[in-house]
């Protein structure tokens, strides 16, 4: 049974506080209207498209990255809390897949959750000393691959960060990664 306008724009509002990732497709299916019914409800309500929801939350939410020059990142980093937690965005597009049967080649995403484990630590020097990754389904052309990652273990060298991915809230990825950092400069901790 479809909403009224206002109760679906009510619930439009409060998924794309909760997750801001959600595109204009994955809500058109959540209420059972078309995209152009999501597209002229989020214009209503003052909502922007996916595409600037990512850029707002890039530019006020993250810490200065040491570690990478952003053309070094893969994804689009969304939030950073340096040696702490990091979100990033990698959108699978035609680049990313086997032509054969449309799926991403694994190398994009391990890219993506490696890019992410050296950004979140607050270092000039970081290289990954090993990984220890899972791929848990294929990702397809067009998925949203939201990475998050988070410093489990610290010592003045070594760091452990725990990298998830997922796409619509299911986990595609997961890995553990070793990271080793220059010992840092007098007066930064």
């Amino acid at each position: 049974m479809r909403l009224p306008k206002k109760e679906r724009q009510r619930q439009l509002k409060l998924a794309l506080q909760a997750n801001p990732f959600l595109t204009d497709e994955e809500m058109a299916r959540r209420h059972g209207v078309s995209v152009q019914t999501i597209r002229l409800d989020r214009m209503e309500l003052g909502i922007p498209e996916l595409r600037e929801r990512i850029k707002d939350m890039a530019e006020g939410n993250f810490d200065r990255i040491r570690s990478l020059a952003p053309e070094e990142v893969i994804g689009e980093i969304v939030d950073l809390q340096l040696n702490r937690s990091g979100v990033s965005v990698l959108e699978i597009r035609e680049e990313h897949v086997f032509s054969r049967n449309r799926i991403a080649r694994g190398h994009h995403l391990f890219a993506q959750a490696n890019s992410l484990a050296v950004a979140v630590i607050d270092a000039d020097v970081v290289l990954t000393a090993s990984a220890a990754i899972r791929f848990v389904r294929p990702v397809h052309l067009g998925e949203k691959c939201i990475a998050k990652a988070r410093v489990v273990k610290s010592t003045p060298h070594r760091i452990q960060v725990d990298v998830e991915t997922f796409v619509n809230e299911e986990r595609v990825f997961q890995g553990v990664f070793d990271m080793y950092r220059s010992r840092e400069e007098k007066g930064r901790k």
